[in-house]
């Protein structure tokens, strides 16, 4: 099994402490933010950051939903890390400062692939897949954090 790793970023026109405590607001902004893919949208535990459960279904592909229960911790400073209870997936979220009124966001997934022939299309195509819906997220991201 190999590991799959999917990486975006985006540079995004507020403070990097907005952006962050938009990401880490689970009840209010995180569920405004989120695209289509994702579904079933539940706080289970905390809301804010550190010590929260969040529930959600995401549909990868027309195929493809992944049942996620995810505990979110706060290792360092301006990073979410959201460890699935369900698979092997983990996915942290690095917000840092990008110059004035700006702040550079960085989002990577990280699991255990498949074998055989099954992991090479995991390995070539997820990670695309899984771009372009963060990279939807940090679009309304941006807009929920900028109008403000």
């Amino acid at each position: 099994m190999a590991q799959v790793e999917a990486t975006t970023e985006r540079i995004i026109a507020a403070d990097a402490e907005a952006v962050f405590d938009a990401l880490a607001d689970y009840r209010g902004a995180r569920a405004k933010v989120l695209p289509e893919h994702f579904s079933e949208y539940e706080v289970r535990e905390g809301g804010d950051g550190e010590g929260t459960l969040v529930h959600w279904k995401l549909q990868a592909t027309s195929k493809r939903i992944r049942d996620c229960l995810l505990d979110v911790t706060e290792p360092t400073d301006g990073q979410l890390v959201e460890k699935d209870r369900n698979s092997s997936m983990v996915t942290t979220w690095t917000v840092t400062p990008a110059g004035e009124g700006k702040s550079k966001v960085v989002v990577t997934s990280v699991w255990d692939g498949a074998g055989g022939i099954g992991g090479f299309f995991e390995r070539t195509f997820a990670p695309k897949g899984l771009g372009r819906i963060y990279d939807a997220l940090l679009v309304n991201l941006a807009a929920e954090v900028e109008k403000k």
